[in-house]
C-alpha cells in the first residue's frame, strides 16, 4: 500500500511539474491577447525609423497572429553576426539583405530550417512568386535542394546604383567645362578647392571630392571603384570582394594593375587636399548630410549617390549634374565602361531566414508569406498605405511625396520603411506610379547609357547571386575571403590616404596569393562556367 501510495505521489509531482512546464511554455509563447509571440532582428539602413511606428508591419503581425520582439541592428552586424552564430542563439527571424550568406549556411550546418515543407504548406504567397518567376526560386535554392533564404525582387531600378555627380554652379562660377578626363577633373578639383566656388566668401569650405565611407568587409556602392570603368573594368554589383568578368574570365581587381593606377590617381587627389579628409571616418549619415550643404550654399563638389535629391536634398540639387564616365587619358582607346548593378537592385538574395529552433515555425512562415504578398511588399518598399502610397481605387497605386516638404523622397523612403533592404515582391502586374525621384533616376541615368550598351552582358558581367556553390567550396571562399579582405581594405584606406602603393604592391600581391586569392578565381570560374553553359 505505501509503495502504491509512492508511486502515485511521483506521478502526481511529475503530472503537476509537466503542466507547469507547459504553462510556462505557453506564456512564453503566446501574448495577452493569444497572439504567437516571435522574436526577430533585422539589420536596418541608419535612416530607419523604429519598427513599432511601421503601421504596414504592426498590420502584417496582425493578419499573421502574432507579435514579433524585434531587435533592430544598424552597426557592426559583421561582429555581432559572427558571435551570434558562434553561440549558436538566433531568434526565430533574421531580415536583412544577404543578412545571413550562403557560406554561413554552409558553415553552421542545423542552425537555420530549410523553408521547402513550410512553403508548400503555409506560404502561398511565396509559392505564387516562385511560379512566377522561377529565376527567384533558383536564387533562393541551395545546391543541394533547401531553401534557407528567401529573396527580393523589385522590378523598376535601373542598370546602376551608383551616378557620378558635379556641382555644374561651381563649374559656372569658376568658369569651368565639366571634366571628361582624370586630368581634367583634377584640375577641376584643385579650382574648386582654392577657389570660392559656392560664392559664399569662404575660400576654405569646399569640399572638392567625397565618396561613402567603406567597411572593414568589403567594397559598396557610391565609391571611386567605378574610375575602374574608365580603365575598361566592368564591376558587377558593386565588386563588393573585387570580382568582376572580363571577356569570361573571373578575375579580382585587389591584384589587377588597373587598380593600382586608380589608387594611385586618388593619392594624388588626396596628397593635394582635394578629397573629404573624414572620407575614412565619416558613418554614411554624415555622408549625406554635408552633401546638403548650408542653406543654399552646396558644400561638395564632385561625389557619387543614388538620385540629386536623394545625394543632396531639395535646396542644392538643382546645381548638380550627373556625368559620364572618364577617360582615363585624352589618349586612353579603352572602351569606358561602370559599375553594372542591375542583379543587385532588382533581386537580392538571403533577405529573410528562420531558426531550426524556432518552436513556432508555422506562425513564423506565416509572417514570413505576409511580406511576399505584392501590395504588402509595395509598402515594405515605399511605406504605408495612406502616408507614403495612395490607393487610387481602381486596383492602382501611387508612391506619394514626402509629408515633410523639406525632406526628399529618397530620405523619405529610407526613413519610413525598410524600403531595398526588406524582403519582397514587387509583381510584374502591380499597377504602380513611381514618386519623383525613381522618374528622374531615368534621366541622370542617360550620360551613362553607351557605356552600359558597349557591355557583353555573356562575358562582361559576373552573375554573381545566381550561381551556389557546394557547401565544401562555399567554407573555402568565405574562409579566404574574410581574410583577404582584412588585408584589401587595410591598404584601399592606407594607400590612399599615406601613399606607398608603388613600393608595396609586389609583396602586396603576394601576400594576397598566399593567403589563397587564386584559388577563390579558380573556383568561381569553375561554377561561372557550368552557370552560362546552363544558360544556353
Amino acid at each position: 500500500m505505501r509503495k502504491v501510495t509512492a508511486i502515485l505521489i511521483v506521478l502526481c509531482l511529475s503530472l503537476a511539474a509537466a503542466l507547469a512546464g507547459c504553462s510556462n511554455k505557453e506564456t512564453v509563447q503566446k501574448s495577452e491577447d493569444g497572439k504567437v509571440v516571435l522574436t526577430a532582428l533585422i539589420t536596418k539602413h541608419p535612416l530607419t525609423q523604429e519598427l513599432e511606428k511601421m503601421e504596414w508591419l504592426q498590420e502584417a503581425e496582425e493578419r499573421a497572429g502574432v507579435e514579433i520582439k524585434w531587435e533592430e541592428v544598424t552597426a557592426d552586424w559583421p561582429q555581432k553576426k559572427g558571435a551570434m552564430l558562434a553561440a549558436g542563439d538566433i531568434p526565430d527571424l533574421i531580415v536583412g539583405p544577404n543578412a545571413i550568406t550562403d557560406a554561413e549556411y554552409a558553415k553552421f550546418t542545423g542552425l537555420f530550417q530549410d523553408l521547402t515543407e513550410l512553403i508548400e504548406q503555409h506560404g502561398p504567397n511565396v509559392q505564387k512568386m516562385f511560379d512566377e518567376k522561377p529565376e527567384l526560386k533558383a536564387l533562393s535554392t541551395q545546391k543541394d535542394g533547401e531553401i534557407y533564404g528567401l529573396p527580393k525582387y523589385q522590378r523598376f531600378w535601373p542598370e546602376t546604383a551608383t551616378r557620378q555627380f558635379i556641382n555644374q554652379t561651381w563649374l559656372d562660377n569658376l568658369g569651368l567645362e565639366k571634366p571628361t578626363t582624370w586630368d581634367e577633373l583634377f584640375v577641376v578639383l584643385k579650382a574648386f578647392k582654392d577657389e570660392d566656388a559656392n560664392g559664399n566668401g569662404d575660400p576654405n569650405d569646399e569640399i572638392p571630392m567625397d565618396f561613402a565611407p567603406t567597411g572593414t568587409t568589403g567594397f559598396g556602392y557610391f565609391q571611386p571603384t567605378v574610375l575602374m570603368g574608365s580603365l575598361g573594368i566592368t564591376l558587377t554589383d558593386g565588386s563588393g570582394n573585387g570580382v568582376f568578368v572580363e571577356d569570361g574570365k573571373v578575375k579580382n581587381f585587389l591584384i589587377d594593375e588597373r587598380y593600382k593606377e586608380v589608387i594611385s590617381f586618388l593619392n594624388k587627389c588626396w596628397e593635394a587636399g582635394l578629397i573629404n579628409p573624414e572620407v575614412f571616418t565619416q558613418d554614411y549619415t554624415k555622408y549625406q548630410s554635408v552633401a546638403r550643404g548650408q542653406d543654399e550654399y552646396a558644400k561638395v563638389g564632385y561625389t557619387f549617390g543614388w538620385e540629386l535629391t536623394d545625394r543632396f536634398g531639395n535646396t542644392v540639387a538643382p546645381q548638380y549634374q550627373s556625368m559620364a564616365p572618364l577617360k582615363a587619358s585624352a589618349n586612353s582607346a579603352e572602351q569606358v565602361s561602370w559599375s553594372y548593378d542591375y542583379n543587385t537592385l532588382n533581386f537580392g538574395v538571403n533577405f529573410i531566414q528562420m531558426s531550426a529552433q524556432s518552436e513556432n515555425k508555422e506562425a513564423a512562415m506565416k509572417f514570413i508569406n505576409e511580406l511576399y504578398n505584392p501590395e504588402v511588399s509595395m509598402q515594405v518598399l515605399f511605406g504605408s498605405l495612406g502616408t507614403n502610397i495612395k490607393d487610387n481605387g481602381d486596383g492602382s497605386y501611387s508612391v506619394l511625396p514626402p509629408e515633410d516638404k523639406e525632406m526628399d523622397p529618397g530620405t523619405w523612403k529610407w526613413t519610413t520603411t525598410w524600403a531595398d533592404n526588406g524582403p519582397m515582391y514587387i509583381s510584374d502586374t502591380l499597377k504602380l506610379t513611381l514618386g519623383t525621384d525613381m522618374q528622374s533616376v531615368g534621366s541622370q541615368t542617360e550620360p551613362l547609357k553607351p557605356a552600359f550598351e558597349s557591355i557583353d552582358k555573356e562575358k562582361d558581367v559576373y552573375p554573381g547571386m545566381f550561381i551556389k556553390y557546394s557547401d565544401e567550396d562555399n567554407n573555402t571562399l568565405s574562409l579566404i575571403n574574410t581574410e583577404m579582405m582584412n588585408l584589401g581594405m587595410a591598404k584601399y584606406s592606407k594607400w590612399i590616404t599615406e601613399g606607398g602603393i608603388d613600393s608595396e604592391w609586389d609583396a602586396y600581391v603576394a601576400e594576397l596569393e598566399k593567403i589563397g586569392i587564386n584559388k577563390t578565381l579558380e573556383i568561381r570560374q569553375k561554377y561561372y562556367d557550368e552557370y552560362m553553359s546552363n544558360q544556353q
